[in-house]
């Protein structure tokens, strides 16, 4: 299983400057992004190896937010070589993410 990584401002350009990135923008008070947490780890999983997969905390990492635009979590964020390339806000199902990454890889 490939692993979360936890995305924050000392590591997101290294993280997403090239190949494909998934990003949960979540918070620990919010329960839809916990209810997406599941999701968000099988998609991990499912595309080790051809994406990265993370999540940043907005409450953490304020400054992402506001670049992003952030105004309602959870949304997703599909990177490629650092350019948004699709963005998904509420829950979704995990092959929805990983269709679009495979598509993006």
């Amino acid at each position: 299983m490939s692993e979360l990584q936890s995305i924050d401002a000392s590591n997101f350009d290294s993280l997403t400057a090239s190949g494909v990135v998934l990003i949960d923008f979540w918070a620990e008070w919010c329960a839809p992004c916990k209810m997406l947490m599941p999701t968000i780890e099988q998609v991990a999983s499912e595309t080790a190896g051809k994406a990265t997969v993370g999540k940043i905390n907005i409450d953490d990492s304020q400054e992402l937010a506001l670049k992003f635009q952030i105004s309602s979590i959870p949304t997703c964020v599909l990177l490629r070589d650092g350019e948004e390339v699709q963005r998904w806000t509420g829950i979704r199902p995990a092959d929805e993410y990983v269709n679009a990454i495979m598509a993006s890889a």
